[in-house]
């Protein structure tokens, strides 16, 4: 798929269930590796519970996917010169440009035949999950759950968190976050007044829902799916 932006087309695949009927609408963001196999079957899987799944390629600035060759296991040997080649792509990525693209993405998915009337959600993982929360505080009449695991969530600071009015869940790996900075960042969604959980999966690093990678955490990834799909049927059955 093409999604029209202000900056371009942004390539883009969609998973859902052929049955002829409307679904509620994901906006899925994939890490910073981007759209390759482990993010379709994520999105397959997804969307064989009953939901019409969107995942754009946020660097389409720079080219379709895929944006850099990727080997077909992304060992720790890889992880850190691929982040380097990418790092320069996800500083671009300025909360102006997340906020346009989000409007992009919201208005096409909203906009497919297959996808139900009514609230959607966001869900992404790794950088992927701090352009859904950001996605997620610029729609709060629109986006009514969000999910975002081993992301950094709380890197616009506490008070962006201020805005969200979704169901959330954020899954933290063990790695990426202490019990202390746990405790001030879900004091921020207390704050907020948002029905959500944010915890820590234990025993994970960065990166443990990804099957392609060394980071890839089995018990993780079934902990994952068992807070996602629950947050998804409810909060989008109250829209």
């Amino acid at each position: 798929m093409q999604i029209p932006t202000t900056d371009g087309l942004a390539d883009a695949f969609a998973a859902y269930p052929d049955h002829g009927e409307q679904h509620p609408g994901v906006l899925m963001n994939p890490d910073a590796f981007g759209i390759r196999p482990v993010i379709r079957d994520l999105a397959a899987e997804l969307a064989g519970h009953g939901y019409y799944v969107l995942v754009p390629n946020f660097f389409y600035r720079e080219g379709s996917t895929p944006i850099i060759d990727l080997p077909g296991h992304i060992g720790e040997a890889d992880r850190s010169a691929l982040v380097a080649r990418l790092m320069p792509l996800i500083k671009e990525l300025t909360p102006e440009r997340v906020l346009s693209d989000a409007d992009a993405y919201l208005g096409f998915l909203t906009a497919q035949p297959e996808v139900g009337a009514g609230p959607v959600a966001v869900t992404g993982y790794c950088i992927g999950g701090l352009l859904a929360t950001r996605t997620a505080a610029a729609h709060p009449g629109q986006v009514a759950a969000l999910a975002a695991f081993h992301a950094p969530v709380a890197a616009d600071g506490p008070e962006s968190l201020l805005r969200l009015t979704a169901d959330v869940h954020f899954g933290h790996a063990a790695t990426d976050i202490t019990p202390e900075a746990l405790g001030e960042l879900n004091q921020s969604l207390e704050a907020a007044g948002v029905t959500y959980t944010s915890e820590i999966y234990p025993g994970t690093v960065h990166g443990f829902t990804m099957s392609d990678t060394d980071a890839f955490d089995p018990a993780g990834l079934r902990l994952h799916w068992d807070r996602l799909l629950p947050l998804l049927s409810r909060a989008l059955a109250k829209g």
